[in-house]
């Protein structure tokens, strides 16, 4: 799959899209580290529109307690990224870059091709970074994202969102990543990149869910 090619230049890795590999914990990108986990959230069409409303307006990652800076669309008209199916496999973008959104301070809510800066710290790390929206999904029953770094981070990869109603009206939220360290420290001390990984999961887990369940 190709890298969208935009104005502020393209990832930092070469797996795009890898966080969609149903075997991504058994054989990840070489020399990432890779992540997942899923927590049931609730249950019913309101909890899961007001989830993925919250994922696609950047208001998860912010109450996550990052800072979302510098959102920038695609730099072309014709970028429509790509999407994922449930069986992750490849499909047409399910939202044209002209249904573009902003919340009430005129930031673009997420769309294929974005770029933007995340600023903040979990546990004590750094998590800023220069990140592009690799694809974004808006289905009837699955909402969710795809971000890869750019660069100005200590790791190097992609982290996906999704949000899922399933048939049975349980709502879903998943997480899914993998992190290659780029600073020296986190060369030298790869349980560093573990810690930050599970701290930014926990940080996305209560800034989605009204309630803590067990991951599972």
């Amino acid at each position: 799959m190709r890298k969208g090619t935009t104005r502020d230049g393209v990832v930092d890795y070469a797996a795009v899209g890898a966080t969609q590999a149903v075997d991504l914990m058994q054989y990840p990108p070489e020399r990432s580290l890779p992540a997942e986990s899923s927590w049931r959230i609730g249950s019913g069409e309101e909890r899961f529109r007001a989830a993925g409303d919250a994922l696609l307006s950047w208001q998860a990652l912010r109450d996550a307690g990052l800072t979302v800076k510098d959102v920038t669309p695609a730099a072309g008209p014709t970028y429509a990224g790509v999407s994922f199916d449930e069986n992750r496999q490849p499909i047409a973008p399910s939202r044209l870059e002209a249904d573009q959104r902003f919340d009430a301070d005129g930031t673009p809510w997420v769309a294929a091709g974005a770029s933007v800066r995340l600023h903040g710290r979990v546990d004590g790390m750094n998590a800023d970074g220069h990140l592009r929206v690799i694809f974004v999904t808006e289905e009837p029953r699955r909402v969710g994202f795809v971000l890869g770094t750019l660069g100005e981070s200590v790791v190097s990869g992609e982290e996906s969102f999704l949000i899922e109603w399933l048939p049975n009206d349980e709502v879903w939220f998943s997480v899914r990543a993998f992190d290659s360290p780029t600073a020296l420290l986190y060369r030298a001390l790869r349980t560093l990149v573990r810690r930050r990984r599970r701290a930014l999961f926990t940080r996305y887990l209560r800034a989605v869910s009204p309630m803590f369940t067990t991951p599972a």
